[in-house]
């Protein structure tokens, strides 16, 4: 029985290689995130201060944790 499972031939499929993405696909995105990205820091880091797009506290305690976190002042 052992015999017949160590001659039973393993098949392991054909791996082609992949094309490299092309920079002007890979662009668009990566500018997105970026933006994403930055929009993210300055609600993290500089909402409710003089720069602050919304009044009151809701911004700062959505995000209070995140500035703790990143190293950024609060109170």
């Amino acid at each position: 029985m052992a015999e017949a499972v160590a001659s039973a031939a393993v098949s392991t499929p054909a791996v082609s290689p992949s094309a490299p993405l092309p920079v002007r696909a890979v662009l668009p995105w990566a500018v997105f995130v970026g933006l994403l990205m930055l929009v993210a820091l300055y609600f993290v880091g500089a909402e409710q201060g003089a720069t602050a797009v919304f009044a009151g506290e809701g911004v700062h305690e959505w995000v209070h944790d995140g500035r703790h976190l990143l190293g950024f002042p609060c109170h």
